[in-house]
């Protein structure tokens, strides 16, 4: 069934803010987020896990893991944590930028290039579906997503006390 109010709405279907959520939400980067935990720290153990690809050999060169083998496992898994922070920082600022189309009551818009952007008000129902799926959809994910930035805040913290007993 569809609604009248969204057949009057000029906004080009892509760039309409719940086809947008839509779209954020099937991309493979960004879907990890909208799963259970289970899956999403699954991914991040696989980004964090790939990344030490990279930064176990640049610890093992400052660190030799048969002499510092504590010092070692510390700065690799800081190094591979680096990456994951980016990670996250790109998905948050994705859900973010999607959360505030969602939001706001006016949505500007681009017919056929930068040159001619254009607002559209939003009716009144559709400002209330949009702030549900916000309330009910994206909020729960930017949730997760600055849960998770706490938890590696926390890591980086028990880590720098670690090292000295290291």
């Amino acid at each position: 069934m569809k609604d009248t109010s969204i057949a009057v709405c000029p906004v080009p279907d892509e760039q309409q803010p719940l086809n947008e959520y839509e779209q954020l939400k099937e991309s493979w980067f960004f879907s990890c987020c909208t799963g259970s935990l289970k899956g999403y720290l699954k991914a991040l153990a696989w980004v964090w896990g790939l990344s030490w690809l990279v930064s176990g050999p640049m610890a093992a060169a400052s660190y030799t893991p048969k002499k510092y083998l504590g010092h070692f496992l510390l700065s690799g898994s800081a190094g591979a944590c680096f990456l994951v922070v980016l990670v996250l920082v790109r998905l948050y600022l994705g859900w973010s930028y999607v959360r505030g189309r969602l939001v706001n009551s006016t949505v500007f818009y681009e017919e056929s290039g930068w040159y001619d952007g254009q607002c559209w008000k939003k009716t009144p129902e559709i400002l209330l579906r949009d702030r549900l799926v916000v309330t009910h959809q994206v909020e729960p994910i930017l949730g997760r997503l600055k849960r998770s930035f706490a938890v590696l805040g926390g890591l980086v913290v028990a880590g720098v006390v670690s090292w000295n007993f290291c």
